[in-house]
């Protein structure tokens, strides 16, 4: 008589596969090291937040937003 097959499990097959990596380890250090620079460092010195440093509420924000939307939207016709 056959066995059943045991249940499929994403958390164990990803742990195991983890586990038994050697240079996958360091490229994944890499790429969270990337990140954390990108995210962390470098994002708020290029991409400052426009809307908080020229307007006060938030009422003038959606304004500036609408405002600009419509006008890029008819730019194209």
């Amino acid at each position: 008589m056959k066995e059943p097959l045991p249940k499929f499990n994403f958390f164990t097959m990803f742990k195991d596969g983890f586990k038994n990596m050697t240079l996958g380890k360091t490229l994944w250090a890499l790429v969270i090291i990337k990140l954390i620079i990108m995210f962390l460092i470098l994002r708020p010195f290029f991409f400052p937040n426009f809307l908080n440093s020229k307007f006060d509420d938030a009422e003038s924000k959606s304004e500036y937003v609408s405002q600009e939307l419509i006008k890029r939207s008819t730019v194209n016709e």
